[in-house]
C-alpha cells in the first residue's frame, strides 16, 4: 500500500486580489524525491513556502504524514520538517554551531549532537570546516552547511528551493550527491524545486509540473520526460515557450 507523506488537496493563494495558487490538487509519495519543476511566477516557491509553514494558504488543506495543517499539530508538523533555501542564512557563528543549533533548539544530548553534526558534515563534504566561521565560506560552502543544518534534524519532508542555481559544478555536484545518499536511506520525502530539467532527470524519482498556479501533470521521471501526457508538459520540456 503506498504511503503519501504530503496530501494537499484544493490549495490556493492570492496576494491583493492576485492568484499565485490556483487550487493545487497533489499527493506524494513517502521516501521519494519529488522534483518541482515550471517556469518562473508558477507558484514554486509559494507552495514551498506554504508547505513549510512559513506562509497560510488562502484556502485549501495539507496533509503531513497523516496530521492535517491546523493550529494544535503545527508544532509536530514543524518538527518533522525543514527548508533549504536558494540563499541560505547562516547564523553568526562556526559550522559547527550552525549545524548544531536545530539539535539544541530540540534539547538533545551533547553527544548526540556531535555524533549527528559530524555524521552530516561528512555527508556534505565539509567535515574540516566544522570549526570555521560561517561568514568565511564561499557560496557553495555556505548551501552544503545550510544543507548540513537541516539534515541534522532528520526530518521526514525536506523542502528545497533550488538548492544549486547559484553554485559551481562542484558544489552543485556535491549537493546533488548528498540528496542521492538521503533518497537511498529511504526515510526522507524530499521536494525539490529545480529549473535544471538535467538535475530532475538525475536526482528525481517523479516530477511535478506546475504551470500558473495548477499541477498540470505528476508523473515518474522518465515517463514525464520520455512520454509526457499533456501538450503544456511537452512545450516545457522542450523550451518552446521559455
Amino acid at each position: 500500500m503506498m504511503t503519501y507523506a504530503l496530501q494537499i488537496q484544493n490549495l490556493r493563494k492570492s496576494y491583493q486580489g492576485s492568484e499565485v495558487l490556483s487550487g493545487c490538487t497533489l499527493d506524494l509519495e513517502a521516501g521519494k524525491v519529488h522534483a518541482l519543476l515550471g517556469p518562473n511566477g508558477a507558484g514554486k516557491t509559494t507552495l514551498l513556502r506554504i508547505l513549510d509553514l512559513l506562509e497560510e494558504p488562502t484556502e485549501g488543506s495539507v496533509r503531513f504524514n497523516g496530521f492535517k495543517e491546523e493550529a494544535r499539530n503545527r508544532n509536530i508538523i514543524r518538527r518533522e520538517i525543514t527548508m533549504v533555501f536558494q540563499r541560505p542564512a547562516l547564523f553568526k557563528t562556526t559550522v559547527y554551531g550552525n549545524v548544531a543549533y536545530g539539535l539544541k533548539l530540540r534539547q538533545a544530548p551533547g553527544e548526540e549532537i556531535r555524533q549527528r553534526v559530524g555524521e552530516v558534515l561528512n555527508l556534505v563534504g565539509m567535515s574540516d570546516s566544522a570549526g570555521r566561521e560561517a561568514h568565511t565560506l564561499s557560496a557553495g560552502e555556505a548551501q552544503r552547511v545550510a544543507l548540513a543544518r537541516a539534515l541534522a534534524v532528520r526530518p521526514r519532508i525536506l523542502f528545497l528551493d533550488e538548492p544549486t542555481a547559484n553554485l559551481d559544478p562542484y558544489n552543485s555536484r556535491k549537493v546533488e550527491e548528498t540528496i542521492l545518499e538521503i533518497k537511498s536511506q529511504g526515510r526522507t520525502t524530499i521536494l525539490l524545486a529545480t529549473h535544471n530539467l538535467f538535475q530532475a532527470q538525475r536526482i528525481s524519482d517523479r516530477v511535478v509540473f506546475l504551470y500558473a498556479g495548477k499541477v498540470v501533470e505528476n508523473a515518474d521521471t522518465r515517463t514525464f520526460f520520455e512520454h509526457p501526457k499533456e501538450d503544456l508538459s511537452r512545450q516545457f520540456i522542450r523550451g518552446e515557450w521559455i
